[in-house]
């Protein structure tokens, strides 16, 4: 089963192709999805047909997002869940089931603790998937989105509520 993670983002949004076959997780493809200044009707339409391009090449059969978190900023907020709006649009017109995901939820599957920095994040995503090098921020976040997706929300099959990362392991 392929399936494409993203992070939405009105300048940036982040995807991440992975497979899934057993419990074995394989790399295929990751990148960022960049929106040129303008109009924001024009930079959603960017986003929608970037995320259908990316449907077209690898042909996921799920998508998992990140949710919109509150900002300080209402309006950024709103921009945000646009964003995010028009990369689920792009998945459901192909028919593809979608599952949302908090940061907290994506960071907690993949770190083992949902305060993770995003540091944290990239050197696991590199670790689970086993890159040569760290993917970028936004790529990273959107590989961990289909990680999560994969392993059901779990670590590795396991339950992390209620744990936390010391010293590079799992506690209570």
């Amino acid at each position: 089963m392929k399936i494409l993670g993203l992070d939405p983002g009105l300048r940036v949004t982040g995807y991440g192709v992975i497979e899934k076959a057993g419990s074995t997780l394989t790399y295929i493809s990751s990148g960022c999805i960049k929106t040129p200044t303008g109009e924001l009707p024009d930079r959603l339409k960017n986003i929608l047909n970037s995320v259908q391009e990316v449907i077209s090449r690898y042909v996921p059969g799920e998508v998992a997002v990140e949710k919109v978190f509150v900002n300080v900023n209402p309006q950024s907020t709103l921009l945000l869940g646009q964003a995010r709006g028009a990369a689920i649009c792009a998945a459901v017109a192909q028919n593809l089931p979608v599952s949302e995901y908090t940061a907290l939820q994506v960071k907690q599957a993949v770190v083992g603790n949902g305060h993770a920095t995003k540091e944290q994040v990239q050197e696991m995503v590199k670790r689970l998937l086993k890159l040569p090098g760290y993917p970028s921020a936004d790529a990273a976040d959107a590989l961990a989105c289909a990680i999560c997706h994969a392993h059901g929300g779990t670590l590795g099959g396991m339950s992390t509520r209620g744990y936390r990362v010391k010293g590079g392991r799992l506690v209570k």
